[in-house]
């Protein structure tokens, strides 16, 4: 019997996202949730998110509460272990657990550079090929993968990684890489270097979980791009969404706690190690930035709109602001204990 159909009597499975203003996307997070509910049909799932959209992370812990969960496996749905997973979530799930000394909460890892991610990657790009005008030999073709930008020089390096494993395993002729945010090439700026090399064909995959502003500006982008440089072809492939294979990825993060393999790649974290340029970072205590966003809605559902552009997820030159991670060098929540990773 695969470990996914059952888990220990009191347990439940969290599942944290990050939240978006974009309802479609809060929709295909809510997707997501429903397909990892069919791999674990005989315990309690719940999922909640970070800012923005409801239910909060705090209202789905309770809603586990209510049923009886006594122990909680809190899984990220975030491609990277950035602010938000080394920070943010885990100020949450202390402060739940400080309130609920009877509850044991857990934190699982990030989906991280996996194999299945690569290959639903890899997927996405495939479809965008099939459904082209025109073949193009993947030998004059460009593959720019997008991510989304951080203050997190681990989290994005694990960008220019999967490029270059999805270049070389597809056979594409050359790849690159660019941001929506924070990061630098930003999405126009690197599309034009891109289409400097020469290359027949440009194919844009943004490297998100779900759709929401930032996708669909990258798309913008592309569009824009493409009409100043018509004798190259610019494919938009699909972001992840609801792929089978980030389902089960998702799900084994969950397994991962039972069995104890979830130790997160702290090699190269910045809030553990003193890298170039973020010495500064390090062992800083683990705190939540995103009280004033938490829960306000989407769009004009939203029953306090925020007054403005939240700098690190719509704006240009915002920032991830993450100041701590799971690691053992954060702090408990005073009077509570430490989420374990």
């Amino acid at each position: 019997m695969n470990t996914a159909d059952s888990l220990p009597g009191d347990s439940g499975i969290m599942v944290c996202g990050h939240g978006s203003r974009d309802a479609e996307g809060v929709h295909e997070f809510t997707s997501m949730v429903a397909g990892l509910r069919t791999l674990f049909p005989q315990s309690e799932v719940e999922s909640g998110f970070l800012e923005f959209a409801r239910p909060t992370i705090g209202e789905g812990l309770e809603a586990l509460r209510a049923r009886g969960i006594r122990h909680i496996l809190a899984v990220p749905a975030m491609l990277f272990a950035a602010g938000h997973v080394k920070n943010d979530i885990p100020s949450e799930l202390n402060s739940f657990a400080a309130a609920h000394p009877d509850m044991t909460i857990q934190f699982g890892r990030e989906l991280a550079i996996d194999p299945r991610m690569i290959n639903a990657a890899a997927a996405r790009v495939e479809e965008a090929e099939k459904a082209a005008d025109s073949p193009i030999d993947r030998s004059d073709s460009l593959l720019m993968l997008v991510g989304r930008g951080t203050n997190d020089p681990d989290a994005n390096a694990n960008i220019a990684k999967i490029s270059r494993l999805l270049a070389e395993g597809l056979g594409y002729g050359w790849s690159e890489v660019c941001f929506s945010g924070t990061a630098h090439p930003r999405v126009d700026e690197g599309l034009e270097i891109a289409q400097r090399l020469g290359f027949g064909r440009i194919v844009v995959l943004p490297y998100f979980l779900f759709t929401g502003v930032l996708v669909k500006r990258i798309y913008q982008q592309t569009d824009q791009v493409a009409a100043r440089h018509p004798k190259t072809q610019f494919l938009k492939a699909s972001y992840f969404n609801d792929h089978p294979l980030v389902i089960e990825t998702l799900a084994d993060r969950a397994r991962d706690i039972l069995s104890g393999d979830n130790a997160m790649n702290c090699m190269l974290c910045k809030y553990r190690t003193q890298i170039v340029g973020y010495a500064g970072d390090q062992g800083q205590p683990q705190t939540g930035h995103h009280h004033h966003v938490r829960g306000i809605g989407t769009g004009s559902d939203s029953p306090n709109p925020h007054p403005h552009t939240h700098h690190h997820h719509d704006s240009q030159t915002g920032h991830d602001h993450g100041h701590a991670s799971t690691h053992n060098h954060a702090q408990p929540t005073p009077g509570g204990k430490r989420v374990r990773p």
